[in-house]
């Protein structure tokens, strides 16, 4: 099988259940920006972490995926039998965040995107998570059929899980986390 296939050369694709739609359509935007936060993951997962941060990362790679096959049947003319973000999937999340909050000091401050690479990496992924928030709400405002309040609140939790993740990363490589002092230093 070719991975090329010529169909998207006229700035089109095709989205599940076979709609034929332009590149810069709302789902096709939202399927994309899952992508790159799924690549970035990835990039996370790649670094020195520890395992059971490689496994909760993975776990949110394959959850990303099931929430991109929901945005691109979104209008499909047929019901189709997909794997899709649930309610357990937003309560693991929380889980998860609970238990990694629980190796943490409370925060006191603001802290600046950064420390060591894992978790500059993963305040990435917070950002592009917040943008996919953003795009999605564009989503449901013009496909307000589409059933959403599981995803919102997936969204939310893994915007929040980055930001603890990455905490939790600087703390396990005893890294201090850089502190917003609000002033510039000249």
């Amino acid at each position: 099988m070719k991975i090329y296939t010529g169909y998207g050369d006229e700035g089109f694709t095709q989205l599940l259940g076979g709609q034929r739609v332009r590149k810069n359509d709302l789902r096709v935007a939202m399927c994309g920006t899952l992508d790159e936060l799924n690549a970035v993951m990835g990039a996370v997962a790649s670094q020195q972490i520890p395992d059971y941060l490689v496994t909760r990362v993975r776990g949110i790679q394959s959850d990303l995926f099931k929430f991109g096959c929901s945005v691109a049947a979104i209008g499909a003319d047929s019901k189709l039998d997909l794997p899709a973000i649930c309610e357990k999937d937003s309560l693991r999340l929380e889980a998860e965040i609970d238990d990694m909050e629980s190796r943490l000091q409370p925060l006191a401050n603001f802290l600046l995107p950064g420390g060591c690479q894992a978790a500059a990496t993963m305040h990435q992924a917070r950002a592009i998570c917040r943008r996919c928030e953003r795009l999605f709400t564009d989503v449901t405002d013009l496909y307000p059929e589409f059933d959403q309040t599981v995803f919102f609140k997936y969204l939310n939790r893994l915007g929040d899980w980055c930001f603890v993740a990455a905490r939790s990363m600087n703390h396990e490589m005893d890294v201090t986390e850089p502190i917003w002092s609000g002033q510039t230093d000249t």
